[in-house]
Parts: C-alpha cells; structure tokens; sequence
C-alpha cells in the first residue's frame, strides 16, 4: 500500500502534480495499455498521485488551521443507492436479460470520455476575487494541474488508457464484447445521451449569485459542485458494478471486470477530495464583487450548491430512472413474459418509483 506523506508543501508545479509513482507493472485492460500500476506487493497504485495526494492533504490541513471548519461535503448514506439496483440487476441476468447492464456500462464509459472536457474549463483570476490571501491553496492549482490530472484520470492521455477504457473493458470481460460501435451509438441515443455531430452542451443555468459578481466565477462554481456531487454519488455506482461484475454464475471474466471496477473508485478518490477542498476553500472566504460589495462565501457558494443538490436528488435522478426503464422496456419489446419480467423488476426496486 502507498503511504502518503503530508510535506507541508503548498505551491506544486502542474509537471508534480501529474508525476505518477514507480509502478512494477502497468495495468493492461482490454488489451490496452492504461494508467496506474501495480507496486511490488502487487497492489493497484492510481496514477499521478504522487505529489496530487500529499498536496491535497497539506491544502486541507491548512484550511483546517485558517478557518476551522468542515469541508463541504455530503455523506454517501444520504445518497439513494443506484438505480437498478442489486436485487433488481440480479433478477435481470437470472432471467438472461443482460443488456440493460450493458447499457449502464457502456453509458458510464462514454460519459468518463466527456471528462477530457474538464482541462477546458475556464478559470478566472480568482486572486481579484477575495479579499483574504488565497497563497498556497488548491483552487490557484485549478489550472496548474488538478483540473489536467481529472481529464487525463477519466478520458486516458495520448497511447494511455483512462476510466473511459477501463470501464468498456470491464463491461468486454463480463458480457464478452457484447456490442459493436454503431449498437453502442443507437443504445446512448435511446438513453437521451446525444454524442453524435452537431451535439451541443446544455445552456448555462440562471444565476443565483449576485449580478456584480463575476459571471465566469460562478460558472465555474457550478461546474465544481456538479462534477463533485457526481463523484459522490458514483461510489454507489462503483459499488453496484464491482458487486455485480463479481457474480461469476452470472457474467463472465472470473471478477477480473469487478477488478477494474475498483482500480476506477481508487482514483476517483482524490477527485473527491480536490473539488470538496476547493469549494471549501471558497465558501470561508469573503468574495468581492465589480462594484466592490463584500459578499460571504457561504451565501454564494451554499446557494449554487443547494439548486445543484436539488436537482441532483430530484429531476436529474428521475430522468435517469426513467431513461434506464426505458431501456428496459425497449430490450424486452418481443419478449413473450415481458409483463412478468417488468413487474418483477419493479417489485424489486425502491419504493415511489413510476411504473
């Protein structure tokens, strides 16, 4: 296991900040060549979080000692377990209906590609922005290599693999390469996931920060709180895969799909901890606006992440739940016990879910 060390070192150059570890062997999945590795002892080590991890844990314990308080961060057990679940997902492969699953996978694998996004994303000059020195904290380091090291994490970099590749070969091992890349366009485009030419990102959301305050900022707020709120909730995911991948009288692989499941959760750990300590680091400090106003922190920030919460909880999860039902009802369109098999299914689901 790799012990880290907190230095005490604040400022990091983005090449630090990206250096990975001495691995004893590389991690090959599907046949392609991915990050991270595996140290003497044979135990998976994630990639460039050499200094990444000491770094975050010195950016935390400093923001500990200035401001003595938590950081923004909400418990996984208040968050509702991923739909379908296990009981529900076992009674499907039972039943021989298995590309429900596969669309799942193959959807989380798509949407980790978009991750590449993330290194575009437009940072501000946040030292303008608040009246108390922001010296030595992550959010100056947004741009110098935390925001590069989650694009490369998620979407691979140059001939190395990332979670976009790890999780198709995941899904490759326990289906045995079930669908080709003209299925996979048909199946994303069923469950409202439109990567085709021509596909647009949604419109900016309205504000809820005050208008002298800089429009790029908040942007950049709810991006964070978005992204962060997605990665708490992906441990349920990450959870619901490894269990369901580990079923070896069910799919195939002999876990090794469950396996990489794993790695992936491994390194999405420090995702975590850099977006709850940036946003934490902003929401204790004072923020200036264009005509000078002072405004805290923990109003602005709390604001942009109680819409992002709601809607995470609310519409966003709901669409997802009905795209995977809907999913469902395609795949079982010429079944004969179609009726059985959905009312089954959804006896086995949580409660107060639409049918």
């Amino acid at each position: 296991m790799t012990v880290h060390i907190e230095t005490g070192q604040l400022e990091y150059s983005e090449t630090e900040l990206l250096e990975s570890h001495d691995f004893a062997e590389p991690l090959i999945a599907g046949g392609v060549r991915c990050h991270g590795g595996f140290d003497d002892a044979g135990t998976y080590v994630s990639p460039r979080t050499k200094n990444r991890v000491p770094a975050i844990e010195a950016w935390q314990a400093q923001h500990a000692r200035q401001f003595a308080t938590t950081l923004l961060d909400l418990p996984l057990a208040t968050w509702p377990e991923h739909y379908p679940n296990i009981a529900q997902s076992t009674y499907l492969l039972e039943e021989g209906v298995a590309q429900p699953l596969i669309s799942t996978l193959t959807r989380i694998g798509t949407v980790e590609g978009f991750g590449a996004m993330i290194r575009h994303s437009v940072v501000p000059d946040l030292r303008g922005l608040f009246v108390e020195d922001i010296d030595g904290t992550a959010m100056v380091h947004l741009d110098r290599g935390l925001y590069e090291a989650h694009a490369r994490d998620e979407a691979g970099f140059e001939d190395e693999g990332g979670h976009k590749q790890m999780w198709f070969a995941a899904r490759d091992i326990a289906f045995e390469s079930p669908v080709t890349e003209d299925e996979t366009q048909l199946m994303l485009q069923r469950m409202g996931i439109n990567v085709g030419p021509g596909a647009t990102p949604p419109p900016p959301p309205p504000r809820v920060m005050p208008d002298d305050v800089d429009r790029a900022f908040e942007l950049l707020v709810e991006r964070m709180t978005r992204l962060l709120l997605i990665e708490i909730s992906a441990f349920h995911t990450f959870a619901w895969a490894e269990t369901m991948l580990a079923k070896t009288d069910l799919v195939a692989g002999d876990g090794d799909g469950a396996k990489l499941v794993s790695y992936v959760r491994a390194d999405e750990t420090p995702h975590v901890e850099y977006l709850k300590t940036v946003l934490s680091e902003m929401r204790d400090r004072t923020i200036v606006g264009e005509s000078g106003k002072k405004h805290a922190g923990t109003d602005l920030i709390g604001a942009v992440w109680d819409r992002a919460l709601g809607e995470s909880l609310g519409a966003r999860r709901q669409l997802g739940i009905q795209q995977t039902i809907n999913e469902l009802e395609h795949v079982l369109a010429s079944n004969p016990r179609q009726a059985d098999i959905l009312h089954r299914f959804h006896e086995l689901g949580p409660e107060g879910i639409a049918q």
